[in-house]
């Protein structure tokens, strides 16, 4: 059960993963959270920076997927900001929304990629349906109670997962720079 919760990759951010690695590994597409992944959680607008990663990814090639557990309104107005498909209220980590995606990128589990910032959800649902993970902080501390919640957990069971050799100490160091 552990090594669901396991992420393939970890980045200080979705900005810094390494798009030339996704695509040597045969990923195609690319379903990206939305809250504190790809927009600060509460932001009403896209910053220049997600702009220039999704016109980046989308120009190496790339279809990108929106895919998170908030409210229709929020998600379809990023996904007409930044052209691309989306769902919203997607209940992740159930596989529904993951296959949904999946569809819509017309990407099969061995090529596509879940980039998420949270184990629970992002990692979770991904590794559920043999996708490849990739756990990026948070851009905000700003979050949900229940979220807030989570990631006390969050921190023990990627602690447990490095006692366990499934997480590199590299990568814990890296998810402790998201508390400082």
């Amino acid at each position: 059960m552990l090594r669901f919760l396991a992420p393939d990759a970890v980045y200080e951010s979705l900005f810094a993963v390494d798009l030339d690695d996704l695509k040597a590994r045969g990923i195609r597409g690319l379903i990206v959270d939305l809250d504190n992944t790809l927009i600060e959680y509460g932001n009403p607008h896209a910053t220049e920076e997600a702009r220039r990663w999704v016109e980046d990814a989308l120009g190496r090639g790339f279809k990108i997927c929106l895919t998170s557990n908030a409210r229709s309104r929020r998600v379809r107005h990023f996904a007409r900001e930044f052209n691309i498909p989306a769902i919203a209220n997607a209940a992740k980590p159930i596989g529904r929304a993951f296959r949904r995606a999946m569809r819509l990128l017309g990407t099969r589990p061995d090529e596509t990629a879940v980039i998420g910032d949270q184990v629970f959800t992002d990692v979770l649902g991904g590794n559920r349906m043999n996708t490849f993970t990739v756990l990026v902080n948070p851009l905000s501390a700003k979050e949900l109670g229940a979220t807030r919640m989570m990631r006390r957990l969050e921190r023990k069971v990627l602690r447990e997962l490095v006692r366990q050799g499934l997480l590199d100490e590299r990568d814990w160091q890296l998810r402790q720079k998201a508390r400082q």
